[in-house]
């Protein structure tokens, strides 16, 4: 994974509730397990006219100019609500999103974002909305600053707002390691305690 220390960069307001993994990324979408080929695919049945096309909705945030480029999503509360669908997260990844900020996400969505390099940023309703009205301003120009060392994410205009994120989840996402990346730093750790508990009950490892 690639690590995620500070990013500075166009955010892009999708101020919608309840925006589910289905909307994220169409079961329709998902031709392949595996987890590259899925940006295309990426909120497919609001970037496109009509379904299975490729003919872009000029009215879809994501396809105008200044959002292309977005790293970073505002969005509603309950983000990635709905199903356990890792696709979702890979077709975000892939597009190039690396951070989504919102008041609540689901569950599952949530870890599944840490564990595939996307940092979910809990901050209240009115604190997303008066960011989304910064970016929109002038979306090139008023960029998002998000330090996960200080765990702060800085608005255009200066205005520093303060996130809370689970250490182990910090710590994945500020060295590029999955869970078992992480869990193989305590390797030696791991095989000291395999060593003694063989001595204490050899009939275990027969």
């Amino acid at each position: 994974m690639e690590k995620f220390t500070t990013l500075t960069a166009v955010a892009a307001p999708l101020l919608r509730i309840n925006v589910d993994t289905d909307a994220i990324i169409p079961s329709r979408e998902m031709k392949k397990v595996a987890k590259t080929g899925l940006a295309d695919g990426l909120f497919a049945g609001w970037r496109y006219l009509t379904p299975g096309s490729r003919d872009e909705n000029p009215a879809f945030i994501l396809n105008q100019a200044p959002y292309r480029r977005a790293r970073i999503l505002l969005s509603g509360a309950n983000f990635g609500c709905g199903s356990s669908r890792e696709h979702a997260v890979w077709a975000l990844a892939e597009w190039g999103i690396r951070a989504i900020v919102a008041p609540g996400f689901g569950a599952i969505f949530q870890g599944n974002c840490v564990r595939n390099g996307i940092l979910p940023v809990v901050l209240d309703d009115a604190v997303v909305e008066d960011l989304a009205r910064q970016v929109s301003a002038d979306p090139a120009g008023r960029l998002l600053t998000i330090d996960l060392h200080a765990c702060r994410l800085t608005a255009p205009d200066g205005t520093a707002h303060s996130f809370e994120i689970a250490p182990a989840d910090r710590e994945m996402l500020l060295e590029g390691l999955d869970a078992i990346a992480l869990t193989l730093k305590r390797d030696e750790t791991i095989l000291a305690f395999q060593a003694r508990d063989r001595q204490r009950r050899p009939w275990i490892y027969l």
